[in-house]
């Protein structure tokens, strides 16, 4: 606990004028470890984790099923990023399968939005964390709605896929751009605590959330993320396995409002701990948050021994 406080203390301090939330959980145990762990940051891509559970738990209680058809229009497109958009129209048949995998692996706003809204909306997914005794996340935004918001935008139209929403973006004033980032940043929707991101890994990966098939599952497909490999992970030890779900927003004049790598850790020991960084507001480069990320997963690695 010494060497932790000591360490995130210090790369808190590299991060300012970004802010850093940490989390460390020993699932076997419970003995956990937080840096700003009641702080609410903005999650980005990691809400698509609980969107994933809270679509699983529907699956569980029988009221749809993966193999269901999805069929998109265009008014289904959200922004980048976003294969499934890029894809269409010339593709626009997939399973609800392919959808949750696409958001929860892939990242893919356009799946996440369709997801989210088969099972009701951001509200759905709040409402079932909140019965599931975990409020500290919250979600309030389809993702065609959070990113324009953020930026100044006006609302999301299907003409904005791939490029066209860049387009968009450079042609927003920067003083309504920088206005609307600092409101985006105070903004209490679409959050979480590290705490609180703590206890829905927990809790998921001891079933307390879903079927064990559907734990698997869900698990699984945060194992095979091909993103952000040079975060968190690549200070974790070669022979682990981490299941995990990142989110970024990318630097916009000159600010960062997330940047963020959550999951489930096993060492090849198979002692399991729950791990959840969170940094927003930095304004250090991409790859600058990247190697602070490293640095911490090289921190946790020499505190769990």
């Amino acid at each position: 606990m010494d060497r932790l406080n000591d360490g995130v203390a210090a790369l808190a301090a590299r991060a300012r004028p970004g802010v850093l939330g940490v989390g460390l959980m020993n699932l076997e145990s419970g003995e956990h470890f937080t840096f700003n762990g009641d702080r609410r940051f903005p999650m980005f891509s990691v809400f698509k984790a609980p969107l994933g559970a809270a679509t699983l738990a529907e699956v569980d209680a029988r009221r749809l099923t993966l193999d269901e058809a999805v069929v998109l229009d265009e008014q289904d497109l959200s922004p980048p990023l976003s294969a499934v958009a890029d894809a269409f129209p010339a593709r626009r048949d997939y399973t609800l399968r392919q959808m949750l995998r696409a958001a929860v692996v892939d990242s893919d706003n356009t799946a996440a939005d369709v997801v989210m809204r088969r099972i009701g909306g951001p509200g759905a997914v709040t409402a079932w964390l909140s019965a599931k005794r975990l409020p500290d996340i919250r979600v309030d935004r389809y993702e065609r709605e959070l990113a324009p918001e953020a930026y100044g935008m006006a609302s999301f139209r299907p003409a904005w896929k791939g490029s066209g929403f860049r387009t968009a973006y450079d042609a927003v004033p920067d003083a309504r751009k920088l206005a609307a980032m600092r409101a985006f940043l105070a903004d209490p929707r679409d959050t979480a605590t590290p705490r609180g991101t703590l206890d829905f890994l927990a809790r998921l990966d001891q079933g307390e959330l879903l079927s064990p098939a559907s734990t698997r599952l869900l698990i699984q497909m945060m194992r095979e993320t091909p993103r952000a490999g040079d975060r968190l992970k690549a200070g974790f030890p070669a022979d682990s396995v981490f299941a995990h779900k990142p989110g970024t927003s990318g630097l916009d004049l000159g600010i960062s409002l997330a940047f963020n790598d959550v999951g489930i850790l096993t060492l090849a020991d198979r002692r399991s701990y729950a791990v959840a960084a969170y940094l927003s507001g930095a304004t250090a480069t991409m790859e600058a948050q990247a190697a602070l990320f490293a640095e911490l997963g090289r921190l946790v690695t020499r505190s769990l021994g």
